[in-house]
């Protein structure tokens, strides 16, 4: 089994990931598409035995890490470039993904991200969050973000990850950068914020906020003062709002909404579709939680629908529809009118009908 060569192959094509199933060749995912490494043989449970040594090389944490919870997070280095590596089993034989970290962080405008998220950042407290799917671009938006205050900013910004996937260097900030785990700098997320109540950080970049505890403690940093960047995964802004309720019981529900609508300052919902050209184009969804939004928050019913009209009817305080970012790529020519339609219900095609003609008109003026 030769990684050297895998990983060499996957640089050389740009992938961003590579897979290692048993009973497969070697594959790598470039933009988007599923390529097999022909030249390579298939690969067997003993050589899957081979990658596991060849990344733990003899690390007791992360191999009691494994045999305990039958999957692990970890990172490597190959020749300079970062790799999140994830190990899980199938059929009792270990299996392995590897994500490519680029070194070079792309800017904000390479990205796709809207401006407003860069302006939220300069906010002296509250809660920002980065949502999407698996696969959406989360942590190349969350590092950009911390880049960019780095480089713009005076703060101390302290992030929780697992693992460290981007190292960051202290420009006009000063960055703290801890990697959660066993054996590692913080045993869990939650562990990591509240010890961040005494590091006198100014915002805290917390990697996945995955459950109620982590939740809590971020709330209760925003609540202190701080400026606080997670992520979750979820596909949208109302189902994020939607999901950050439901970590909590019935009875505490009434209070979080409140603690939320005042402590949410934005979320930012992207998805990433292989473009016309071949490349991946960002669709971001973004929503500025001005008073309307705030009000919706602490209803005691929350409305999809109605979160999403709020966004609609926010656009000149930086909101922006997932339907307008469909109909302006689409115009743009970047992606395709199926695209656009796939990502959006049946009951929705109408209104993006209307909103392209919009756009174009827009345009032609």
């Amino acid at each position: 089994m030769n990684m050297d060569r895998i990983l060499d192959l996957a640089i050389e094509k740009d992938a961003s990931d590579v897979h290692l199933v048993p009973e497969n060749k070697p594959m790598l995912r470039i933009a988007r598409d599923l390529i097999s490494i022909d030249e390579m043989d298939v690969i067997t449970p003993e050589d899957m035995l081979e990658v596991y040594d060849y990344i733990i090389r003899g690390n007791l944490d992360k191999d009691a890490v494994f045999n305990e919870t039958r999957k692990l997070d970890t990172s490597y280095e190959y020749r300079g470039i970062r790799l999140r590596v994830n190990f899980s089993y199938s059929r009792e034989v270990p299996v392995c993904t590897l994500r490519l970290i680029k070194n070079e962080l792309p800017t904000f405008e390479e990205l796709g991200v809207p401006d407003v998220v860069r302006r939220m950042t300069y906010q002296p407290q509250g809660l920002i969050l980065v949502t999407g799917k698996t696969n959406s671009g989360k942590t190349t938006t969350l590092n950009a973000l911390i880049n960019e205050i780095n480089e713009k900013q005076n703060k101390k910004i302290l992030t929780l990850e697992n693992p460290i996937e981007y190292r960051h260097h202290s420009k006009k900030s000063l960055i703290v950068q801890k990697e959660v785990g066993r054996g590692l700098d913080s045993l869990s997320y939650s562990d990591g914020v509240k010890n961040s109540l005494r590091e006198d950080c100014d915002i805290l970049v917390i990697g996945e906020i995955r459950d109620k505890v982590t939740m809590e403690a971020a709330i209760e940093m925003a609540e202190s003062g701080h400026l606080v960047i997670g992520t979750l995964h979820t596909k949208s802004c109302a189902e994020t709002i939607d999901r950050m309720i439901n970590f909590y019981e019935v009875r505490d529900q009434a209070s979080i909404k409140y603690l939320m609508s005042a402590l949410l300052k934005l979320v930012v919902s992207q998805r990433l579709l292989k473009g016309t050209d071949g490349k991946l184009v960002l669709v971001p969804e973004v929503m500025v939680v001005d008073n309307i939004v705030a009000g919706i928050i602490r209803k005691e019913k929350i409305s999809v629908s109605e979160i999403e009209d709020a966004i609609q009817s926010n656009l000149e305080k930086g909101s922006i529809g997932l339907i307008n970012s469909l109909a302006e790529l689409f115009v743009k020519d970047k992606i395709t009118l199926e695209q656009a339609k796939s990502q959006i219900e049946e009951k929705n095609i109408e209104t993006l009908n209307r909103t392209i003609m919009q756009l174009r008109i827009k345009l032609s003026k």
